[in-house]
């Protein structure tokens, strides 16, 4: 009986990890689809996003206009006009993304310089060096966040080109892995049966 479960996990575990490396490799392609696209288009790219982010405003603006009858949400139309101003204008809300990155950098940066200066700290340095980086970054983002968006989509999408690579390439090595262990399985199988 126990001898039968024990074969029951293999085959299921054996079914998984086949499957997983074709999932890595799915993944992987999709990856270096989505690079390709997003490193030589970065500009349509960001308007896919930026009319994604308008219409998630817009449907969050009527989803509050319904709930009309609710005194606790003073700000029901400008959620909605918001929306409609984020799909109108699709410059404008690239640059709101690209300040919101800006922003966000400039925060990480002062957070990890505080955290290098804080006292001893194992990896100060580094901490410190990241800070300084993140923060110049972060105000070059923000000096001019609708052309630093589109350069940094650009760098997203060679990123992305880079890792779908990976992934493929760790598909067929762990598909390779799984067939010797297959193989090694089998023949100590043979080995045991005689």
């Amino acid at each position: 009986m126990q001898d039968d479960d024990l074969a029951d996990q293999s085959a299921s575990d054996a079914l998984l990890m086949s499957s997983t490396w074709k999932v890595t490799l799915f993944t992987g392609v999709v990856t270096l689809i989505l690079g390709i696209i997003v490193a030589f288009k970065p500009g349509g790219s960001l308007n896919v996003v930026a009319v994604l982010l308008g219409v998630l405003a817009l449907i969050s603006g009527i989803f509050q206009l319904v709930r009309v009858f609710d005194r606790a949400e003073p700000h029901r139309v400008w959620l909605g006009i918001s929306g409609v101003v984020l799909i109108r204008h699709l410059h404008l809300t690239v640059a709101l993304i690209g300040l919101l990155v800006g922003i966000t950098w400039i925060v990480q940066g002062v957070a990890a310089l505080i955290a290098a200066f804080s006292g001893a700290r194992e990896g100060a340095v580094w901490w410190g060096i990241f800070g300084a980086i993140s923060l110049i970054a972060g105000i070059v983002v923000t000096a001019n966040p609708s052309t630093s968006i589109t350069v940094l989509a650009a760098l997203l999408g060679i990123w992305f080109i880079v890792m779908g690579v990976f992934e493929i390439i760790g598909a067929f090595l762990f598909r390779r892995a799984l067939s010797k262990a297959q193989a090694s399985e089998q023949a100590s199988a043979g080995v045991t049966a005689r």
